[in-house]
């Protein structure tokens, strides 16, 4: 018996291949799906199925795509009504892989037809389960994102029971592996590991201590933030079918000129700037939005830009697929093409150019002292809890596009978040908002920390 875990940082996603004497399956894949079939291949194994913990809001499963390019056959447990063909199995159905076993194990919560996948080893002992978004580490999948015409209520309540009589009752040493980790929408208090047992998760999860369901179901629904708007349609393109990634990756990997990219933008096209926050700050094309391949790129273009935009990409040389790849990933197709050369292409038509400083700790401090500029932490409710710069006004980034109109256009405004990467994001808004003067803190509070301490207020946890 094979397992490994395929972990995708920018959607703090995992994927999962199972393989036993030549046979394979993968769990929850990604859309771009080479990467399971050159596993596969490098093994000698045939890929059999293609398991589905759920329908999916936060990326583009690869299930069509590797059914149609492996002839995996798609399954689902108990509830699931997809309009392509996919087995839809019943609750403790059993698949044989080579010598090892997969049993269905149906816990509504997350959505109705979520499922586990119980893994026996070759003794038909009970080895790990793969949870996906019914149990995390640290946490439980949030049921407020709704599943036919249940509330989070109804769901919650199914959630508890799926715990209790699925989960909870399995053997300690029972290895966890979950659909995600840190950094995803699709739960609040998810841990950085990307593993676990039933055992540690029974003594730490929060979430797994509860006996009363309606306290469960208040704790598990309280708090959770909002859901980027994207997670909506992914699901409906999970559950009704997608075109074909290589059609998507051809009709977007053109480069385009300059000319092109103002005539398109005149129209409502967004310019997506997909550099480091260091190197945008720099030069940019005005108007643009920057979001960094180089941090949790999807995640945050999923909450930040509307699915239907019309893009046109600005990457560093060499990054144009990863950009378009990783949209794909999340169902953004609607990709015009990248600027051909890039932003030193633009400049060199001596086209206007917008710059944002990116300031020390040191310099923070300074523009500080000067009292002309207001301050703006753009971190999570979460992060600021625990601390923040004295006098700081506090917009989470992704609520910061519909409280824009609370933040005075006359005045100077310094942004930081944890590092700089958020917070140059927000800088860009505010500039396509009107806002004319914005600063980033380079490292950001990370930086303040380290270097001024005194400047930071902390918050003592109850």
């Amino acid at each position: 018996m094979y397992i490994q875990q395929l972990y995708t940082n920018c959607l703090a996603q995992a994927a999962y291949y199972i393989e036993s004497e030549g046979e394979a399956v993968i769990v929850d894949p990604l859309r771009d799906v080479q990467t399971y079939i050159d596993l596969a291949a490098s093994r000698n194994a045939k890929i059999r199925f293609s398991l589905q913990t759920h329908f999916h809001a936060d990326f583009v499963s690869g299930h069509l795509e590797l059914a149609r390019k492996t002839g995996a056959v798609i399954v689902y447990g108990p509830g699931a009504q997809p309009d392509y063909a996919a087995a839809v199995l019943k609750d403790y159905d059993v698949l044989d892989i080579g010598k090892v076993k997969i049993m269905i194990l149906h816990t509504p919560g997350h959505t109705i037809e979520s499922t586990c996948f119980l893994l026996f080893d070759e003794e038909n002992n009970v080895h790990s389960i793969f949870s996906g978004d019914t149990l995390f580490i640290g946490d439980v999948g949030r049921p407020d994102l709704l599943s036919g015409n249940l509330d989070a209520e109804t769901l919650g309540g199914m959630l508890f029971d799926s715990l209790q009589n699925k989960i909870k009752v399995l053997p300690d040493d029972c290895i966890v592996y979950p659909g995600h980790g840190a950094g995803s929408a699709c739960g609040k208090n998810l841990g950085k590991e990307t593993t676990s047992t039933i055992g540690i998760q029974k003594a730490t999860n929060y979430a797994l201590q509860f006996t009363d369901k309606q306290a469960f179901i208040d704790a598990v629904i309280a708090e959770q933030p909002a859901a980027p708007a994207y997670f909506f349609k992914d699901a409906r393109i999970n559950i009704h079918g997608y075109e074909s990634l290589d059609k998507v990756m051809d009709a977007a990997m053109k480069g385009i000129d300059a000319a092109t990219v103002q005539l398109e933008t005149a129209e409502g096209a967004l310019i997506l700037d997909t550099r480091p926050a260091a190197v945008f700050a720099k030069g940019f094309i005005p108007g643009s939005l920057n979001i960094g391949l180089n941090g949790e790129f999807a995640v945050w273009a999923g909450t930040l830009v509307d699915i239907s935009t019309p893009l046109i990409l600005i990457s560093e040389e060499g990054k144009e697929k990863e950009a378009v790849t990783r949209l794909a990933r999340i169902g953004y197709e609607n990709i015009l093409g990248y600027l051909e050369g890039g932003f030193a292409s633009w400049k060199s038509e001596k086209l206007p150019t917008s710059t944002i400083k990116n300031v020390s700790v040191d310099d923070f401090a300074n523009l500080m002292d000067s009292g002309k500029y207001a301050l703006l932490d753009v971190r999570k409710p979460g992060e600021v809890e625990k601390n923040k710069v004295f006098e700081a006004h506090h917009i989470s980034l992704n609520k910061l596009a519909a409280e824009m109109d609370t933040l005075d256009p006359k005045n100077k405004y310094i942004v930081y978040c944890g590092g700089g990467y958020r917070s140059m994001m927000a800088c860009t808004m505010m500039l396509r908002a009107g806002i004319k003067h914005v600063v980033n803190v380079a490292g950001g509070i990370n930086a303040i920390l380290k270097e001024k301490p005194d400047l930071v207020q902390y918050f003592e946890l109850v």
